[in-house]
Parts: C-alpha cells; structure tokens; sequence
C-alpha cells in the first residue's frame, strides 16, 4: 500500500506546478492541520489525566493520545511509547477503541460543518 500512496502522490503532484500549491493559504492550513493534531494528543492526555484522579479504575494516559483519526498510526505509536516504557505494556488493541472513536467524531464534526456550509 505505501508503493501505491507514493505512486498516486506523484502522478497527482506532476500536475500540480508549484505556483498553484506553495501559497501561504495552503502553508496556513498545513500549520492548523499540525496545531489541531497535537492540541487534540495533548487534549487527550491531558483528559485522562483529570479522569485518573476521580476515578478508582485507572487508565494509561496513552489511551487518550489515540483519539485523534490517524488510523492506524496513532494507536501504533501509543502501544509502542507504552512498550519502551514497560514490556508488559500492550496497549495496541485498547488504543484502537478511541482511535476508531476519533474518525467517527471527525466524520460527525465534518457533517455538521457541511450541513452549516451548505
């Protein structure tokens, strides 16, 4: 599948002539793009950080770094912080939950911003 991705990146990027990408519109989104990704990690993080300290069941912070809609990325790199912190730590499949959660808010947040759009 990665052949595939960079095959269709550079057939679709040999159309594209600089001018038309490398505008300070499309820089812009890119840098909104990274802020809300990290804001949503740390978000996540952060929130089961605050759950951990009212609830009796506690939960590895990594779960709610996997929020965010990179599937399968997220989860990947949450087990794999989790894994190099302790061997014991398999956090692949719990991780996979609020990430699957994550698209499915994403899908729900691009409906509503459409519906309001037109």
């Amino acid at each position: 599948i990665n052949i595939v991705t960079i095959a269709l990146g550079l057939t679709v990027g040999s159309k594209l002539s600089a001018e038309a990408f490398l505008q300070l519109k499309t820089l812009g989104i890119l840098l909104l793009g990274m802020v809300a990704f990290c804001g949503g990690t740390a978000a996540g993080v952060l929130m089961a950080k605050v759950m951990n300290m009212f609830s009796s069941n506690k939960i590895n912070p990594l779960i709610g770094s996997a929020g965010v809609s990179a599937v399968p990325m997220a989860a990947r790199v949450s087990n794999k912080v989790g894994l190099e912190a302790n061997p014991q730590n398999f956090l692949l499949m719990h991780a996979m939950g609020p990430n699957v959660a994550g698209v499915i808010g994403s899908a729900v947040a691009a409906g509503i911003l459409l519906s309001f759009v037109g």
